[in-house]
């Protein structure tokens, strides 16, 4: 397992897609989780130490955890299956040691609450990860990619279209 931290909370300008971009503690490579703008916003909000009027759901979580005198230990993302990651939150109940599947975006919310590590397993981080001297663009999810080429085929469309309303003689045109 690789410990990371959170290097940043970032929004896609071409699609307003949110991306938790987590950093190698020992080492250079990054690895960019595409997450939920809620999620996004749980994360942000506790790094920036911002107080909110009442519980958010992830405060809500660790409220539970805790009245249950069990003790959040890890957040660990051990897979990666068709551009889905998938996370497990480790936690000590009462001397057991319980994991929970969850969503990254989900466990790294907790995981900032309850000021725990988060590791990345060596396959994920050996298939996902980016060096920022070779990657200096965070790739973007499918969704995304195929609206920016429908856009790019509706401007294309609406030039063609210019260009023949441009082209027309309106003095042709009776009143």
């Amino acid at each position: 397992m690789i410990e990371v931290t959170i290097d940043s909370v970032r929004v896609s300008l071409m699609s307003q897609h949110r991306v938790v971009v987590l950093k190698e503690v020992d080492g250079e490579r990054y690895l960019p989780i595409w997450i939920g703008p809620f999620e996004a916003d749980a994360i942000t909000i506790q790094l920036q130490g911002i107080e909110v009027a009442r519980p958010m759901t992830h405060d809500l979580l660790m409220r539970i955890i805790t009245t249950l005198e069990a003790q959040v230990l890890r957040v660990l993302i051990n897979e990666l299956h068709s551009e889905t990651f998938f996370a497990t939150i480790v936690v000590d109940a009462a001397g057991e040691i319980v994991e929970i599947d969850a969503r990254p975006s989900d466990a790294i919310a907790l995981a900032v609450r309850a000021r725990v590590p988060i590791f990345i397993a060596e396959a994920v981080m050996d298939h996902a990860a980016i060096l920022p001297e070779t990657d200096t663009q965070l790739p973007e999810p499918d969704e995304a990619r195929r609206k920016k080429d429908k856009t790019a085929k509706d401007e294309e469309g609406l030039d063609i279209f210019r260009e023949f309303v441009e082209g027309l003689d309106m003095e042709s045109f009776g009143d």
